[in-house]
């Protein structure tokens, strides 16, 4: 009998922690060898652990194995030691040579460690990935427990994950005339036109349009629109732009009827640059900055988020502003100065997502006892005990005030978002006589989009987005089931743009999005032809993040007249 004897080969055990782990790349922090992300012990469910990498989502550790690898094995779980968490979970995944090789669903905090394992036959990189299952990351601290790789022969090499060199690909606007934004606009009848005509080249350019209905004004040197038309219908205008370089022509439809917004609002919105701190001289500062590098391109809303209320009071009772809002209806019009609309922030809860003051309260009176400190920059005392909907509305009061100080748009904030509480609010301002552009957050629900269409301009689909790969993979690439629903008037919102220098619930920071990352972002954004709202800090715009902002022909995709997902 013959015995066919194969050679035995020896393999390695190599402990991960061993390595050296400045190469790793995570969205906050340093990694940590044998400790949390905190610098304390690990803990999972309550269990320490002596071995291990304490990361925080998004990171990745990519090692060369050269083929020589056999087996990948590990514990997953978020640490017991975290801040608050905002997402769905964190979900781990092993990446050899560009393809998934093992994975988990979203790990939340609490649940007990995962196992993670992989065939690392023939591998030659390996990428351990930890990263956001949700929307953000805050608190995300990914733990790698007892990982190690079992080698033929040597022991991985870990490498830097490269990161790409912002590269400038937006043509420069030439010194011609280029007509940009919207190609359609809808205004109610007898309501006020906010809007402004808006084209790429050199100063001074005049406009002029002909077919104009009665009613309508036009500035000649600033292109925007004003006065009202109270005959419903769709009248077709042939806009010009001339310099001393040229001419430039589009055809433009004003369309008198009951929709608003037909094409996805471009703009500027305050939170993730000012979150709760935010002034009325930052808000003006935007909205200059807006008018300067920005409105050529069709930009043309600067929205005030969270955080600029007060108590209640004036004529209607309404909500009034905190001090460092001194002159709201001043802030306004100087926006609408600069040709741009203004927009607002409110909730149907008592208490909003910052601490503020919200539409109801539980008195007839709209007391707010658990209001600590409404007129600082910090937040309100409620800690969150009243973000539900009070028994006492003063949505009508509120609607009233925001349409007397001449706001043209409202984000309304709260979760779940139901259709009762938007259409009383859709209804009020649909009575207010001035168009508002009523915008949902946060978080919506496809079983209420129908209703959600039908009283609003646009819906938030998900919750707060973050500067990393993971939220944008979470809201790029889910969003099909929208599509019957969008539309001219009806927008599925993405959430805020986050490229630039951006806080999201940190302080203000470089977008941790790598260069292609954004350029994917500002792209797919588009593509959903979802509202744009820029979230960085505008005085903080570098060449880079203005070019992806002012690329005419991308965001030519996002205002196509039709409205249809890509």
């Amino acid at each position: 009998m013959n015995l066919l004897l194969l050679p035995y080969q020896a393999t390695t055990i190599v402990p991960l922690e061993t390595l050296d782990l400045t190469h790793i790349r995570q969205s906050i922090g340093t990694p940590r060898r044998n400790l949390a992300h905190s610098g304390k012990p690990l803990s999972v469910d309550g269990k320490t652990y002596a071995r291990g990498i304490g990361t925080h989502a998004e990171s990745y550790f990519r090692l060369k194995l050269d083929g020589k690898a056999k087996r990948f094995k590990s514990l997953v779980a978020l640490d017991d030691d975290g801040e608050r968490f905002w997402g769905t979970g964190v979900r781990f995944w092993l990446e050899g040579d560009g393809k998934i090789l093992a994975q988990t669903r979203g790990i939340r905090r609490g649940a007990a460690p995962v196992p993670l394992e992989a065939d690392l036959t023939g591998i030659k990189t390996l990428t351990l990935v930890a990263a956001a299952n949700g929307f953000g990351i805050r608190g995300d601290t990914a733990d790698w427990i007892e990982p190690t790789i079992e080698m033929t022969s040597g022991v991985p090499r870990p490498e830097r994950v490269p990161i790409e060199k912002p590269q400038i690909l937006t043509p420069k606007p030439g010194p011609k005339p280029r007509l940009t934004g919207p190609k359609l606009f809808g205004v109610r009848p007898g309501h006020p036109i906010v809007f402004s005509i808006t084209a790429t080249g050199e100063r001074p350019m005049r406009f002029s349009a002909t077919g104009l209905p009665s009613g309508v004004s036009l500035n000649p040197a600033t292109g925007a629109l004003g006065g009202r038309i109270d005959d419903p219908g769709t009248y077709e205008v042939a806009l010009v732009a001339e310099n001393a370089k040229g001419r430039g022509e589009r055809r433009f439809k004003l369309v008198v009827g009951e929709a608003l917004a037909l094409t996805p609002p471009l703009g500027w919105n305050s939170w993730n640059s000012f979150d709760w701190r935010v002034t009325q001289a930052q808000v003006e500062g935007a909205a200059e900055i807006l008018s300067q590098k920005l409105k050529n391109h069709g930009w043309l809303s600067v929205n005030v988020d969270d955080a600029w209320q007060g108590y209640r009071g004036g004529p209607h009772n309404a909500i009034q502003t905190n001090r460092k809002f001194p002159n709201i209806k001043g802030m306004v019009d100087k926006i609408h100065a600069l040709g741009l609309r203004a927009g607002i922030y409110s909730s149907p809860w008592m208490e909003t997502y910052a601490g503020h003051i919200g539409g109801t309260a539980d008195n007839a009176e709209g007391k707010y006892e658990w209001l600590a400190r409404a007129d600082d920059t910090q937040q309100g005392g409620g800690g969150g005990r009243f973000q539900r909907v009070g028994p006492f509305s003063f949505v009508a009061k509120d609607t009233k005030q925001f349409a007397e100080w001449g706001f043209d748009y409202l984000k309304y904030d709260w979760n779940p978002i139901d259709v009762p509480n938007t259409k009383i609010a859709y209804d009020l301002m649909r009575a207010s006589g001035r168009d508002i552009v009523f915008s949902l957050s946060n978080s919506a629900r496809l079983n209420d989009a129908a209703g959600l269409a039908q009283y609003s301009q646009l819906w938030r689909t998900s919750g707060d987005m973050s500067d990393t790969w993971g939220a944008i993979r979470q809201n790029a690439f889910d969003k099909a089931a929208w599509a019957p629903f969008q539309g001219p008037g009806h927008w599925a919102d993405e959430d805020m743009l986050v490229v630039g220098r951006v806080s999201v619930g940190e302080e203000l920071h470089p977008t941790r999005l790598t260069p292609n990352e954004q350029v994917l972002h500002i792209t797919q954004w588009c593509l959903l032809a979802s509202p744009l709202l820029i979230g960085c800090d505008l005085a903080a715009l570098d060449p880079f993040t203005l070019s992806l902002l002012t690329n005419d022909e991308v965001l030519d995709v996002d205002q196509d007249p039709l409205g249809k997902m890509g």
